[in-house]
């Protein structure tokens, strides 16, 4: 499985811990990493909440990675951003419990972090904790075992009233104020780690058209 990190503004500074703990738990399963930042609080590629949202969604949209690793400061604002675009399902997860039962029982897409919720000394141990109950177990496996088959439908039915509810993401790509998609993408690394692992044409001639109109003249 491919999983993105993904920060923002006010949690950049901890993006490195929360990569080098990721790595951590999710290598040993056979998963690889994409880190598209913010990288740290000297990072001059800002990115609020909600272009966290827009990038999780335009990775998994464009089948660029599996699952998306974001959040803020009260994981509230990040999931709410990543919910509101097709193709995404992110729960909020503060502690091993939610990750395991969110993979289990809504087997979604996208997790977003409270990284200023009791994140203190031992804050490592509990992401490890997360990131461990997240790969540990096939996703989607129902819990309690007697309600597996319902659950199994209710996540169907959410992702049937998605498509219906959203329109598809080349078009809300297109819809977005340019400036602002520009921003969300103008990181260096974006091409590098994006282009090489999208599977959707539309969506990468459209970016890559984005970035080259957004180029600083030189």
């Amino acid at each position: 499985m491919k999983i993105a990190l993904i920060n923002e503004n006010s949690q950049a500074p901890k993006n490195s811990l929360i990569f080098d703990t990721l790595m951590k738990s999710a290598e040993p399963y056979g998963h690889t990493i994409a880190n598209y930042g913010r990288y740290s609080a000297e990072d001059p590629h800002e990115k609020t909440y909600v272009q966290a949202g827009l990038l999780a969604a335009i990775l998994l949209n464009a089948k660029a990675v599996d699952f998306v690793i974001t959040g803020c400061g009260t994981g509230m604002g990040a999931m709410l951003a990543c919910n509101s675009f097709p193709g995404v399902v992110c729960g909020r997860v503060n502690d091993p419990t939610d990750a395991w039962l969110f993979t289990q029982v809504n087997g979604g897409n996208a997790i977003s972090i409270p990284y200023s919720f009791q994140f203190g000394w031992g804050a490592e141990i509990n992401l490890k904790y997360i990131f461990d109950s997240l790969f540990e177990t096939t996703p989607g496996q129902g819990y309690p075992e007697a309600w597996a088959g319902a659950e199994k439908r209710n996540r169907e039915i959410l992702n049937q009233v998605k498509t219906v509810s959203h329109t598809r993401m080349i078009d809300v790509l297109k819809g977005l104020d340019r400036k602002f998609l520009y921003e969300t993408i103008s990181e260096e690394t974006f091409p590098e780690m994006f282009f090489p692992a999208c599977q959707d044409e539309e969506i990468a001639a459209f970016l890559r058209e984005v970035l080259e109109e957004g180029k600083p003249n030189e």
